[in-house]
C-alpha cells in the first residue's frame, strides 16, 4: 500500500478523496492554488503545496509543479479525481517515469478511449454496439457526404478530441451538411487545438446510460450496475440515478457485459465510465469511456455499499478485485449537483461569499462539498460547490427524500441551482421516469 497520496485537484472531490485515504490510513498531500487557500481540502489533508496562482493552467493543470510537490513531500502515488489532469495520457506516462504510481489507467488506456474515433474502433472489433457513422475520421465535407450515402439524416457531427458538447453539430439535411461541418471543426480546433471530427447517425431521443467498472492489474472487471445521466443541459449532467428507470434487469446484463467487454479491449486497469446511448426500443450504443473517478460515483456507492476511490487506490496498489465481483444494487439512489449559478438568467454562475450554509442530514441523506459558511466561491473554476445525493428503498421514496432535503438546503450569499432542482423532482414527467435527454428543453 502506499505510504502518501498526493491529490492533483481541488474542491469536493479532493476532500473526498481526502476522507478515503484517511480511513485506510494514508497519509495525504494537497496541492492548492493561491485562490483555493481557504479550501477544506487545503485544512485537512496532511500536507500542503501552494502549486501556483488561480488560473488552472498555471496550477491544477501545471504537470512540472504537481510533480515537485510529489518530490518535495515523498508523496508515491497521484490521483488525478476528475476534470484538469485525469484523463492526460502524458500525465500518466510521467508519474509512470518518474516512478510515482498513477491512480488510474495507463497511457496507452487513456489514449485509446480517449480519442473518441479510436475508441470506436476499438470497441467496435469486440462486437460492442456503436452508433452507424464513419469508420474513422472524416477530414473533409466531401469524405462526409461520402458516409451518408448509408446514413439517413439527422446525423451528428463530433469533435473526436470533444467533450462538454464543444464541437458537436446536428445536421438535417445535405443543404445544410458543408456549412455545419465547418463550424464544428473550427469549434473543435479553437477548444482542442484538434479539429478532428467524425460522424454519426443522430439517435433522437435517447437516454444516457453509464455503466460503473472496475478493473484490476490481474485481468479481473466487474461492473456496479448503470446509472441514468439523461437530465441535462447543454450536454453538461445535472442529476444523476441508480438504477436507471427505463434498464430491466435482462438489459443491464448486456450493457454490463458490452461494458466489461470494452474495458477489456484495452486490458484497463482502474475505475473507469462506459456510457451508452439507449433508444426508444431498448437498443444501446457505446458512445464513449471516461477513464476516471465520475463526478456522479456517489449514487453507486449508495446502491452497492462499495467505496469507489478505495477500490481505485486498493487496484493501483496491485490488489485482486474481491472474487465473484461487487453486490448486486439495492434500493435507488439520486444525486443532484448543486452549482453556484442562477437558473433565472440562463445559468449565469454566481461566484462570490457564502453568508449562509446549512445543508440537510438524516437517514438516506448524503452532502459532498467543500465548501462552509464563509467561504468565498473562487470565479476561475468550475461552479459546482456540492452533491446532494440521497438513498431510499424505491425510485419515489428516493424523490421524495430528495425533494426534501432540498428544501433543507440553505444557501445565502450566491445565487444556486437548488430551486431548478426543485421544479425537476416535481415534474409528473420525471417521477414517471418518461424523459430522455431532451426532457430540459421542454421544461417549464
Amino acid at each position: 500500500m502506499f505510504s502518501k497520496i498526493l491529490i492533483a485537484n481541488r474542491g469536493e472531490i479532493a476532500l473526498r478523496i481526502i476522507r478515503t485515504c484517511k480511513v485506510m490510513g494514508v497519509k495525504t498531500v494537497a496541492v492548492y492554488s493561491t485562490a483555493d487557500e481557504e479550501s477544506l481540502h487545503v485544512r485537512f489533508a496532511d500536507e500542503a503545496v501552494c502549486i501556483g496562482p488561480p488560473a488552472g493552467r498555471d496550477s491544477y493543470l501545471n504537470i512540472p509543479r504537481i510533480l515537485a510537490a510529489a518530490e518535495i513531500t515523498g508523496a508515491d502515488a497521484i490521483h488525478p479525481g476528475y476534470g484538469f489532469l485525469a484523463e492526460n495520457a502524458s500525465f500518466s506516462e510521467i508519474c509512470h517515469e518518474s516512478g510515482i504510481k498513477f491512480i488510474g489507467p495507463s497511457a496507452s488506456m487513456i489514449h485509446r478511449m480517449g480519442n473518441k474515433s479510436l475508441a470506436k474502433e476499438t470497441v467496435r472489433a469486440s462486437d460492442v454496439p456503436t452508433v452507424p457513422g464513419s469508420t474513422g475520421l472524416v477530414s473533409t465535407p466531401e469524405e462526409g457526404m461520402e458516409v451518408l450515402r448509408n446514413i439517413d439524416f439527422p446525423v451528428i457531427l463530433k469533435a473526436s478530441a470533444g467533450g462538454g458538447g464543444k464541437g458537436m453539430r446536428i445536421v438535417r439535411s445535405l443543404e445544410d451538411f458543408e456549412k455545419q461541418f465547418r463550424m464544428a471543426r473550427a469549434e473543435a480546433e479553437s477548444a482542442f487545438s484538434n479539429g478532428d471530427l467524425y460522424l454519426e447517425k443522430y439517435i433522437e431521443k435517447p437516454r444516457h446510460v453509464e455503466i460503473q467498472i472496475v478493473g484490476d492489474q490481474h485481468g479481473n472487471i466487474y461492473h456496479l450496475g448503470e446509472r441514468d445521466c439523461s437530465i441535462q443541459r447543454r450536454h453538461q449532467k445535472l442529476v444523476e440515478e441508480s438504477p436507471s428507470p427505463a434498464v430491466s434487469p435482462e438489459l443491464r446484463s448486456r450493457m454490463g457485459e458490452a461494458a466489461i467487454k470494452t474495458a477489456k479491449s484495452i486490458d484497463y486497469e482502474g475505475a473507469g465510465t462506459v456510457e451508452f446511448l439507449l433508444d426508444s426500443k431498448q437498443n444501446f450504443y457505446f458512445m464513449e469511456m471516461n477513464t476516471r473517478i465520475q463526478v456522479e460515483h456517489p449514487v453507486t456507492e449508495e446502491v452497492t455499499g462499495v467505496d469507489l476511490i478505495r477500490e481505485q487506490i486498493l487496484v493501483a496498489a496491485g490488489e485482486k478485485l474481491p472474487a465473484g465481483g461487487y453486490p448486486l444494487p439495492e434500493g435507488h439512489a439520486l444525486e443532484c449537483r448543486i452549482n453556484a449559478e442562477d437558473p433565472d438568467k440562463d445559468f449565469r454562475p454566481s461566484p462570490g461569499p457564502i453568508v449562509t450554509w446549512h445543508q440537510p442530514s438524516g437517514y438516506g441523506v448524503r452532502v459532498d462539498s467543500h465548501v462552509y459558511q464563509g467561504y468565498t466561491i473562487p470565479p476561475h473554476y468550475d461552479s459546482m460547490i456540492a452533491k446532494l445525493i440521497v438513498h431510499a428503498n424505491s425510485r419515489s421514496e428516493a424523490i421524495d427524500r430528495m425533494v426534501q432535503a432540498l428544501e433543507e438546503f440553505v444557501i445565502e450569499g450566491v445565487r444556486t441551482t437548488i430551486p431548478f432542482h426543485k421544479k425537476v423532482m416535481q415534474h409528473p414527467k420525471f417521477r414517471e421516469g418518461d424523459f430522455d435527454t431532451h426532457f430540459l428543453e421542454t421544461f417549464a
